[in-house]
């Protein structure tokens, strides 16, 4: 059997999420999601909208994914949930901030070198990523308004 692990924020879940661990899937058999916790996201990027455990919880629902769990803080090493995970394969999505190589490196130090590294398509959508639905929104909020619109 061949574990994958996607990793990600999973804030406003949205179509390109879904894509990205449908691409994540199809790398194998069983996919596990680590749902970044929300100290690392209030550290990383921002406050975020929805708690972890509900994140967790939504990308659980998702079909593609096996199972899901809530990452470690910040305060933890990254690497440190691999032994507990046990992937064949790290998918990183397309828009991922993340090295390969950085983390191919930090995998051989640790002896888990035999861990694939891959990047997964992004959807080819202008919706596909939270920032973009937010701006969208906004941008639509202060647009102009015909009589009767909200």
């Amino acid at each position: 059997m061949v574990r994958v692990l996607a990793v990600g924020v999973f804030d406003l879940l949205h179509a390109g999420h879904l894509h990205y661990l449908e691409q994540a899937k199809s790398l194998g058999d069983h996919l596990v999601v680590v749902v970044a916790h929300d100290d690392t996201v209030r550290k990383r990027k921002h406050e975020p909208v929805t708690g972890q455990e509900l994140r967790c919880r939504m990308v659980a629902g998702l079909k593609p994914v096996d199972e899901s769990l809530i990452g470690n803080p910040p305060d933890v090493p990254i690497f440190d949930i691999l032994p507990v995970i046990k992937p064949d394969i790290i998918a990183l999505g397309y828009d991922q901030e993340h090295a390969e190589e950085r983390i191919r490196a930090a995998l051989n130090e640790r002896e888990m070198g035999h861990i694939e590294v891959t990047r997964v398509e992004g959807l080819s959508d202008d919706l596909d990523g939270t920032r973009k639905i937010i701006a969208r929104i906004l941008q639509l909020s202060t647009g102009p308004k015909e009589d009767g619109e909200l």
